[in-house]
């Protein structure tokens, strides 16, 4: 039990409350949307994709499962980014310091490739998106990280490539980060939104001065609180969730 915790960096680390993040859902300029609130002080944002036998956690309700063996279980949960259809991630990923793919900084097709693109970083108490050229600039010391693309928000910023009548149009999920980077807002949209105003959500709604699209029309999310535990139809790759003791 110790080197589990230990490998996920747990050792040392009190439990959080059973409902320490919050989840609800809103209507913002029309759109309704799923949004939770996880705070760092107090919640323990973790990165998954393989299991011990090296397969695809792929469902929250693996993952769950996974986690209840080692005394733990999953809170809100989110997919995390963009794969491919090995389930292996698109851009860099990090998981407890054990990297799976380096940082990809050029530009490329699909939105991953649409710069500029960014990563979210996991460390002890914070999370935050930073824009890649930043993040390979400012080199910080994550505990885990995941690349998606593109920005929805950077430093306040809309990406300069979203139109406001822009047709494309998915169901969307992705992240936004506070400034101290205590607070971390996750959000899906429960009906088909396009990137412009995705980003307006996080921007002028939340607040948040840098934020990350993670993937369209495949988005999935957890809040058991609000009664939700998306299914699909096929594995995920990368999922991001809160991670909480069980009590002894």
């Amino acid at each position: 039990m110790k080197r589990f915790w230990a490998a996920l960096g747990f050792m040392g680390w009190a439990a959080a409350p059973a409902q320490a993040e919050t989840c609800e859902t809103l209507s913002y300029n029309g759109t309704g949307y799923t949004l939770c609130h996880v705070d760092l002080t107090q919640d323990r944002l973790e990165l998954f994709l393989y299991d011990a036998d090296g397969k695809p956690h792929g469902y929250f309700n693996t993952l769950n499962t996974a986690l209840k063996k080692r005394g733990a279980q999953l809170g809100f949960a989110m997919n995390a980014g963009m794969y491919h259809d090995t389930r292996a991630p698109v851009g860099y990923y990090l998981e407890n310091g054990k990297e799976y793919q380096q940082v990809i900084s050029s530009d490329g097709p699909g939105n991953f490739g649409l710069l500029p693109n960014g990563v979210l970083c996991l460390r002890d108490g914070r999370a935050d998106v930073i824009e890649t050229k930043a993040f390979l600039r400012d080199a910080p010391d994550c505990r885990s990280a995941t690349q998606s693309g593109p920005m929805l928000v950077i430093d306040g910023k809309m990406h300069p490539r979203f139109l406001k009548d822009g047709t494309s149009r998915y169901i969307r999920n992705g992240v936004g980060t506070s400034a101290d980077g205590k607070r971390a807002v996750f959000a899906i949209s429960n009906e088909t939104v396009n990137f412009y105003d995705f980003a307006l959500l996080f921007r002028d709604h939340l607040k948040l001065p840098n934020a990350l699209y993670f993937d369209g029309n495949i988005s999935r999310m957890r809040a058991p609180d609000l009664g939700r535990n998306d299914l699909g139809f096929s594995a995920l790759g990368p999922i991001i969730g809160v991670v909480k003791l069980d009590a002894p």
